[in-house]
């Protein structure tokens, strides 16, 4: 049974930091690719940050130069690094992963959402 979790949201106040993960689990191999997607109050769901099965990682312009997604040495788990949050960060955010279960078999598993809040 493959599992895909996500974890590390919470409450912090602007400026803080705040780092979510995305970890597979029972007989999956290994993440190789995952888009972290976020719904935010009075908009619609955005693509935060993605990060390819070649290593290439794509950040909206809202969240350059704070969020940073990488890639853990075990293989199994994905994360979005959140620096210098501001209140606009705040919303459910749901990673969206290709995992590969099998020798060239990749299915795509999305995670259950956490909640970011920040405060002013």
């Amino acid at each position: 049974q493959v599992e895909l979790v996500e974890s590390g949201g919470g409450s912090v106040r602007s400026g803080g930091s705040l780092r979510l993960s995305c970890t597979t689990s029972g007989s999956a191999i290994g993440i190789s690719a995952v888009d972290w997607y976020r719904q935010t109050p009075g908009k619609q769901r955005e693509l935060a940050a993605r990060i390819t099965a070649g290593g290439t990682t794509v950040y909206a312009d809202s969240v350059k130069g704070r969020f940073t997604i990488f890639r853990d040495n075990d293989g199994n788990t994905m994360y979005l690094q959140m620096n210098r949050l501001k209140p606009e960060d705040t919303g459910v955010y749901t990673c969206n992963a290709d995992v590969v279960i099998g020798i060239g078999n990749v299915r795509n598993y999305w995670g259950q959402g956490t909640q970011v809040t920040v405060s002013s």
